[in-house]
């Protein structure tokens, strides 16, 4: 008893030679309610909803359904990710081993001949005998710091976050093929307001050319509207590169060849209204994944801060072993041939050149730059809600205001043929309103295209359908 209590204080003294003292983080986690958005969320239109997982389903194309199920069944992004989760998950098992005993079993055979002249005196001098020994160890580490179990909670926080990171870019590969789908919309639209404004250009040629020839017009007039055709062709032409560049950068996101986007038609999407959800920002931490897997990096590291300091501490393990040796394996299984031995180890640092404050001091800067990125993180997701709400309130506002121009332009461009077509107007009064119709028709399609795609990064601004809750389960 008393050499037990004299090991015990010995090894008291000696831990108290390697000290984590005056080692510690110095980050903090922010907390979303210090987010304050409320100014700036008032008026906006809210719901109880967050939006759902195939949320690309409300803007009712069942093409864009089809191209992003494919995406994310078919891309290498995807597979990656899952990769990288079957890599984090493998690592947690490994961390999760030291946790519980460990049990072998082993059987050696060995033949071996004694020298007849070495100590062994004869009938074994310059004999041979097979030795046989059968084994089965156990070893166990006595885990009274929370080495081992900090050190596996840290390696299943990093497979949650390589799964959250899964869905994140889930999230980005729908949301990005959902984009080129809008780009390709409105490059179709780009291609009939084309082929529109070439329509009515060559109208306008073959009434002046009539014009020409009934002496009302000169030759002047009917080359300023031949030159003006041109212009439309070219932007057909660049319609049309468009279209064919969306559809090669669809395929890419399909992880296809680019035959694939061939057979993509034209778009046939809907806007579709996203409120925002009445707890933004509070919920919205547990809806985007990227802040959620910010925030499980954070906390594995604070969890390898706990087993760095663990380190600190004697390490206590118990070893057992039963077994049976023999020079006859006849001879085996007898009571006399049983080598069974049991013992218990205490290690524990004492001067290690600061080896170990080192680690700890490492483990911290990781923690450290780990909640930075998580707040950093956090800040930038309020910052997209915010960014995006307000563009659409402009698109919003925008959109009026065009389509009363647009109702306007059209009907100065009425009149204006008419009274071309009547003789009292000029060729340039027709050219002037044609012009102005165009320009109207083209920023309706491009406000059309801006909000869908706004609606779009809403949504992946929203998190996408994610929710921790269920990602727990």
């Amino acid at each position: 008893m008393k050499a037990t209590l004299a090991l015990l204080a010995t090894v008291a003294l000696a831990a108290g030679c390697a000290s984590f003292k005056g080692i510690e983080p110095r980050g903090a986690l922010a907390d979303p309610a210090d987010l304050k958005a409320g100014a700036s969320l008032a008026g906006t239109p809210v719901s109880a909803a967050w939006p759902e997982l195939d949320w690309w389903k409300r803007f009712g194309d069942s093409q864009l359904d089809r191209l992003v199920e494919e995406a994310l069944a078919g891309s290498p992004g995807m597979r990656l990710a899952r990769a990288r989760a079957d890599q984090a998950l493998a690592a947690a098992q490994i961390a999760r081993a030291p946790l519980g005993p460990q049990v072998g079993a082993g059987v050696d055979v060995t033949r071996q001949r004694f020298s007849g002249n070495y100590i062994f005196p004869p009938p074994i001098g310059g004999s041979s005998f097979t030795t046989t020994q059968l084994a089965l160890s156990f070893g166990y580490e006595l885990d009274f710091w929370g080495k081992n179990r900090a050190a596996y909670d840290a390696a299943l926080g990093r497979a949650r976050a390589a799964d959250a990171e899964g869905f994140a870019a889930r999230l980005v590969l729908s949301s990005a093929v959902a984009g080129v789908y809008v780009q390709l919309a409105r490059s179709h639209d780009q291609l009939d307001l084309a082929r529109r404004e070439l329509a009515d250009r060559e109208a306008v040629q073959r009434l002046t050319s009539e014009r020409v020839r009934a002496g009302l017009d000169s030759k002047l007039e009917l080359k300023q509207v031949e030159t003006s055709i041109p212009a439309a062709r070219v932007r057909i032409a660049q319609a049309e590169e468009q279209i064919a560049l969306a559809r090669n950068q669809l395929a890419a996101l399909l992880g296809k060849g680019p035959d694939r986007g061939l057979a993509i038609e034209r778009p046939s999407l809907h806007v579709a209204r996203v409120d925002l959800p009445s707890r933004v920002p509070a919920d919205l931490l547990g809806r985007r994944p990227d802040v959620v897997a910010s925030r499980w990096r954070a906390e594995a590291a604070a969890r390898d801060i706990a087993s760095a300091k663990a380190q600190f501490y004697p390490d206590v393990n118990l070893s057992a072993l039963i077994g049976a040796q023999s020079v006859t394996l006849s001879k085996l299984l007898e009571p006399g041939s049983a080598i069974p031995s049991f013992g218990a180890a205490i290690r524990l640092p004492i001067m290690d050149g600061g080896r170990l404050r080192g680690t700890l001091a490492a483990r911290d800067a990781d923690y450290d730059l780990a909640v930075e990125q998580y707040n950093q993180t956090l800040s930038d997701a309020l910052r997209e809600v915010l960014d995006q709400l307000t563009s659409l309130r402009s698109v919003e506002v925008q959109r009026g205001e065009v389509d009363s121009a647009l109702a306007a332009a059209e009907e100065a461009y009425s009149l204006a043929v008419a009274r071309y077509q009547a003789g009292i107007g000029s060729l340039l009064q027709v050219l002037a309103a044609e012009m102005q119709v165009l320009e109207q028709r083209t920023l309706r399609a491009e406000l059309q295209a801006r909000e869908l795609a706004l609606s779009i990064n809403l949504i992946r601004a929203l998190g996408g359908g994610f929710d921790l809750q269920v990602a727990m389960q």
